[in-house]
């Protein structure tokens, strides 16, 4: 009796135990849901729950809710736990990196480009990077897949077939000329070097690419990759200046230059080869192309006189070395909004918009630039053009009376939006289709 007592007793510890431990579980799972919901609610009214590139697609009936894929994801906040199951939530700072994909262990996770809602166009390219132009190639950003270590080895691949069809029966000037120096440009520039290629950069800004124009102090998140002529790179958390520096550090010492601020306007095949024209109308032949552009295209120009000079730009890179400026700050879009704020602190900014008011912005940038009007913290003038820039000064118009109005100004920051790459890859004669929602990675 006294042996079955006991047992009772041990029986309804374990089970007050179990209840208990189910129990603080079930109500941290609840707790952990209802931030969950809070970032998603957060995320819509910010505009960030949209995806605009490549994401993570989550099969509830797969997914097992081990965290895997939101501890895997490096940039935070784009994964999370609702509900029992991995669910999006900042979808729209997702850069592609795969890291959720690799780490869930019940293949859950396909990686996707675009949405029903929101369509993503895409070049055609097969598995050897070609497009359907034969002898032009697409590595990196413009092909879909979005972080370094992606974009290096794409670069590496393309240069790998494209090298076995060589043909240098036909008369050129190089075997291949890249088109842009970002990661997977510069990727592509050692591996021929590598296969003993004559090979031409051409990058329309500076070495880098889309790296270059990351803010200073940036993290960029990437992982181990395999650089050609130089080996495998561990770099999990680095700054902009740092890749920089090995990017550099692996071209010098290969003895590559890269061909600077040479924007190419035109590609045209003849005679057996690919004519490159820039925008300088310098000419360069070559049996095959690689572009190796990013999806973000070129920034917008006014076409204004005075726009060519040296105090204009089209991206705010540092601002926090900005200080006791005049800055004029055109366009009207949440880059405009935000690089105006950052300025704001130490200079005078005065921001030029074309229209009545601010329209598709984000709630809180919408909020902080009131808060900036009402305070004379920014100068705001709606129904404005900027006419002209000067070398002390900018010439702005009154759309309404037509009056203009000289003001003194150091710094003119322009955020007209870019001219995506797709007219010009169209013109060279490559396919674009639209992705609603396709699968870029999925286990087979």
């Amino acid at each position: 009796m006294e042996v079955l007592t006991e047992n009772i007793i041990i029986y309804s510890f374990t089970a007050i135990l179990f209840v208990s431990i189910f129990y603080f579980y079930i109500r941290k799972q609840n707790k952990n849901s209802e931030l969950v919901a809070a970032k998603i609610k957060f995320a819509k009214e910010e505009g960030l729950y949209e995806p605009v590139s490549l994401h993570p697609v989550v099969d509830v009936n797969s997914c097992i809710q081990t965290g895997a894929c939101v501890s895997a994801c490096p940039e935070k906040d784009i994964l999370g736990i609702y509900n029992g199951k991995a669910t999006t939530i900042n979808a729209s700072h997702c850069i592609g990196h795969g890291a959720c994909f690799h780490a869930c262990p019940t293949q859950a996770i396909t990686l996707c480009i675009g949405t029903e809602k929101r369509g993503v166009d895409l070049p055609h390219v097969d598995q050897s990077f070609e497009t359907n132009v034969p002898g032009i190639y697409i590595a990196g950003e413009m092909g879909g897949m979005g972080l370094i270590k992606n974009a290096v080895e794409q670069g590496k691949q393309a240069v790998e077939n494209l090298a076995k069809k060589i043909d240098r029966q036909i008369e050129a000037e190089y075997d291949l000329i890249i088109i842009g120096a970002g990661p997977a440009g510069i990727s592509a520039s050692l591996a021929a070097k590598k296969h003993k290629l004559s090979a031409l950069t051409l990058e329309q800004d500076s070495l880098g690419g889309t790296v270059y124009t990351f803010p200073r102090s940036k993290i960029v998140m990437t992982s181990p990759m395999d650089i050609p002529l130089f080996g495998k790179v561990k770099l999990y958390e680095t700054s902009k200046s740092e890749l920089l520096d090995l990017w550099n550090e692996v071209l010098g010492k290969n003895e590559i230059v890269i061909r600077e601020h040479s924007k190419v306007e035109d590609i045209v095949f003849q005679d057996n080869r690919f004519i490159i024209e820039t925008i300088n109308k310098e000419q360069f032949t070559a049996r095959k192309v690689i572009l190796s552009i990013g999806r973000r295209g070129t920034p917008r120009k006014l076409n204004i006189p005075g726009e060519v000079s040296s105090k204009v730009a089209y991206r705010l890179l540092e601002p926090e070395q900005i200080e006791n400026k005049k800055i004029i700050v055109v366009g009207g879009g949440d880059s405009a909004i935000e690089s105006a704020m950052l300025l704001a602190d130490q200079n005078q900014v005065t921001l030029s918009y074309r229209g009545e008011s601010f329209g598709r912005i984000k709630p809180r940038n919408n909020e902080k630039i009131k808060e900036a009007i009402s305070s004379h913290k920014i100068d705001v003038r709606f129904n404005t053009n900027l006419k002209s820039i000067g070398d002390k000064s900018v010439n702005i118009t009154e759309l309404a009376s037509g009056e203009v109005t000289s003001l003194e100004n150091d710094l003119v920051y322009i955020f007209a939006g870019g001219e995506l790459p797709t007219q010009f890859l169209e013109k060279a004669g490559i396919k674009i289709t639209k992705k609603f929602g396709d699968a870029i990675l999925k286990h087979n």
